[in-house]
């Protein structure tokens, strides 16, 4: 009887366990496509912005190098040159010409990942930074520096502030 069984049992088993070609579907997925396309590029914008100031951040303490554009040491444009190029952004190499570059900004409206300019050693904008959110900025100051953070408001730097370029569009 054992191998009745078996016998009867068999087809159904085979069954089962053969395959037709048949693949069945999946469960339902969400959409790739966003369903709101302005919603989407904003977080885009935002979470570029995140990724150029932390990677701003990350190079605190390199050496300030007069022309340098790389981690063994840079000079003020040449650090926000570098970091926007990480990340896909071109930008023009001298501060001057980054201050052409991207929408002005109002100084009440300046967000983490805007160009910060000042008048330094001559009229017009002469030093660049990166603005990091909370009126502080990442730079590549002086000869005697290195890139390190510094506040808007601070006696040397307030006074020469000539004003702030949007460089990735901020949508909030």
């Amino acid at each position: 009887m054992n191998k009745l069984l078996w016998f009867l049992l068999l087809p159904t088993l085979v069954g089962c366990v053969s395959h037709s070609g048949a693949v069945p579907e999946p469960f339902p997925r969400p959409s790739r496509s966003p369903s709101n396309p302005t919603a989407a590029a904003t977080a885009t914008r935002s979470a570029l912005r995140h990724a150029i100031t932390s990677t701003g951040l990350a190079y605190q303490g390199v050496p300030f190098v007069n022309g340098g554009t790389t981690p063994d040491g840079f000079d003020c444009s040449g650090f926000t040159y570098y970091i926007f190029q990480q990340h896909g952004v071109e930008l023009p190499r001298v501060a001057a010409d980054q201050y052409q570059a991207g929408i002005a900004v109002d100084s009440s409206s300046i967000v983490p990942g805007d160009l910060l300019f000042f008048e330094t050693v001559a009229p017009g904008a002469s030093h660049v930074a990166l603005a990091i959110g909370g009126g502080e900025f990442v730079h590549a100051p002086s000869e005697r520096g290195h890139v390190r953070i510094e506040r808007l408001s601070s006696s040397y730097w307030g006074p020469r502030f000539l004003g702030a370029r949007r460089i990735v569009s901020y949508n909030p």
